[in-house]
């Protein structure tokens, strides 16, 4: 079976609106509260609200039965309800998704469904781009345009759950797709409240998982605001490797990184926090690497992804093989260290962790210096 790529038929998404507006979409419940109040209407509008759109799939408020008259035309005249637009949707041959979201001014960015027994997960972007650089991911080859709105991220679950229908329900969303989620702290946080709301999406907050390269100051941020699952991006156990693989380490160094992820883990008894380490061929796989990562490791409660590097143009690095892998794998298992090495899905339509790029209007200039720096080497 071959991948399959398409155009997407725009229904899908709630329908475009001429003149702008205030979109519905950048509200959490309690966004939404607030809004209903300033116009003079109950704050229970918002539940109203939420479940017409989010588990009635109504998006014209003329059908919007329960709400009065006067506000079903305040809305029509001050309001939209209005998600990103797929444009491209491409089929794996291991069942993985991938949709290309437009969100205007020419920037694109991508969203993928990963189906699994008895779950399905989408991996959601949060940037256009990425601000950071990490040297073995795509999508921070392509440098950064802005952060998305709280409608662009939620919108992202919104028009994929409709694109697979009632049969094929979304249980699980990663903040793993482009983007650095804790760079973008507020809309990232009211989105997932929604993802959580009882009368949107009801995911349990162990099933909604926000990811980071280590923003240290939004880390303790986060876990006073949102009990959501924590992901770490570590990649290195020293910090003179773990600066060149992702540089933010340069600010925020791998003491002050574990502080706050043994911070996080007090939230609640029993608590992991999920560290990812991209396996790199000769540059972090040692077996020295992997005692290092046990010594890290112990001082939080934690469990481990390793992830099988996935190429793409002009890298420098290889994926590490699959033997060296799997010692790797059994040192961590047997030190105690719950380890398991992440299946690459969807990467033959570059939808594998580190492959997202969408179309990145680049405001940071990061691929000209990129595309300069090997003009150099090539000299």
């Amino acid at each position: 079976m071959k991948s399959v790529q398409e155009p997407v038929n725009s229904k899908v998404s709630p329908p475009a609106v001429s003149g702008g507006g205030i979109n519905l979409l950048d509200f959490d419940r309690k966004g939404l509260e607030a809004f209903f109040v300033e116009i003079g209407e109950k704050p229970f509008r918002a539940t109203q609200l939420l479940k017409w759109i989010y588990q009635e799939d109504v998006v014209d408020f003329d059908l919007m039965t329960n709400l009065s008259k006067s506000l079903r035309a305040y809305l029509h005249e001050h309001c939209i309800i209005a998600a990103p637009e797929i444009v491209v949707e491409q089929i794996a041959t291991d069942g993985t998704r991938k949709w290309v979201l437009q969100t205007g001014c020419g920037n694109r960015v991508e969203t993928v469904f990963i189906p699994e027994e008895g779950r399905g997960t989408l991996c959601v972007s949060s940037q256009v781009g990425c601000a950071l650089a990490c040297s073995f991911c795509s999508t921070a080859q392509q440098g950064f345009n802005r952060n998305l709105t709280t409608a662009e991220i939620i919108g992202q679950v919104y028009v994929a759950q409709k694109r697979l229908g009632a049969e094929k329900r979304i249980t699980n969303v990663v903040m793993m797709g482009m983007g650095e989620p804790l760079l973008n702290f507020d809309n990232v946080i009211a989105a997932m409240n929604l993802m959580m709301d009882d009368f949107v999406y009801g995911l349990s907050k162990r099933r909604v998982t926000i990811s980071t390269s280590g923003v240290v100051p939004a880390m303790y941020r986060l876990t006073e605001v949102c009990d959501v699952s924590l992901a770490v991006s570590l990649h290195a156990v020293t910090d003179e490797l773990r600066d060149q693989l992702v540089p933010i380490n340069k600010k925020y160094p791998l003491k002050e990184l574990m502080a706050a992820c043994r911070d996080n883990a007090k939230i609640a008894p029993r608590r992991k926090i999920t560290f990812e380490y991209v396996m790199l061929d000769g540059v972090n796989d040692s077996m020295l690497d992997a005692k290092g990562l046990i010594k890290l490791l112990k001082t939080v409660p934690s469990k481990l992804n390793l992830i099988p590097f996935n190429p793409f143009p002009n890298s420098p690095y290889r994926c590490s093989s699959a033997a060296t892998i799997e010692r790797f794998r059994v040192l961590l298992n047997d030190a105690g260290i719950v380890t398991t090495v992440r299946r690459t899905r969807g990467d033959d339509i570059d939808a594998a962790c580190g492959q997202l790029v969408g179309k990145v209007q680049d405001k940071s200039r990061r691929h000209l210096k990129i595309h300069s720096a090997g003009s150099d080497r090539a000299a």
